[in-house]
């Protein structure tokens, strides 16, 4: 690091920042979009993932976020604080991806929830990760709404949460099954993702 004027030079691309050195928010961003990539790929679980997201959000100097990049990667990946590779493959989905994808989702908003997208990942799962990946989140939303019925009613306010769940749960299938057909990645909130 050169000190000019008692000023010190930001790193170039490629030069290790030094530890002391504050974050920007971009920085912050790249490192939490890390982890959230590693989490996805089943690299830690729930706890750790956490942690992580915790430290990366709450760092104030690279030295706070080394570590977990150390991490997540090992020392090559210290140097550059750089966006992960995107989720994505290389093709964007046909059309016919799409829609199956929406299907998937939509089925919830007609009462149909689980067989939807069961068979789309069974069957278009293997062929598509597009298809694969947005069944996997329906799947995993459906089941907890169909899970969260059965286990609610045995509470008295739970009887009236119910026709509340479903309500969201139709709007939310909506939400998910436009967004599958605009390529978007939309995640189902307060969802238990037990079908990796």
């Amino acid at each position: 690091m050169t000190i000019m004027a008692g000023v010190p030079k930001t790193p170039g691309p490629g030069q290790v920042p030094p530890a002391q050195l504050r974050v920007t928010n971009q920085d912050r961003d790249h490192v939490v979009e890390h982890v959230k990539s590693a989490y996805a790929e089943g690299r830690f679980d729930k706890l750790e993932f956490d942690d992580r997201l915790e430290r990366a959000m709450t760092a104030r100097t690279h030295g706070d976020l080394m570590p977990i990049m150390t991490e997540l990667y090992g020392t090559q990946a210290v140097p550059r604080l750089a966006p992960p590779p995107p989720a994505r493959s290389g093709r964007a989905p046909e059309s016919n991806e799409r829609l199956g994808a929406a299907v998937g989702h939509g089925l919830m908003a007609l009462g149909i929830p689980i067989i939807g997208p069961l068979l789309l990942m069974l069957i278009g799962g293997k062929t598509s990760p597009y298809i694969r990946r947005q069944a996997v989140e329906a799947l995993n939303f459906q089941l907890t709404v169909v899970g969260a019925s059965i286990l609610l009613p045995f509470t008295v306010i739970g009887i009236l949460l119910v026709p509340v769940i479903w309500v969201v749960a139709f709007v939310l299938a909506i939400v998910g099954g436009i967004s599958a057909l605009t390529e978007g990645d939309f995640r189902y909130p307060l969802t238990v993702r037990l079908v990796k």
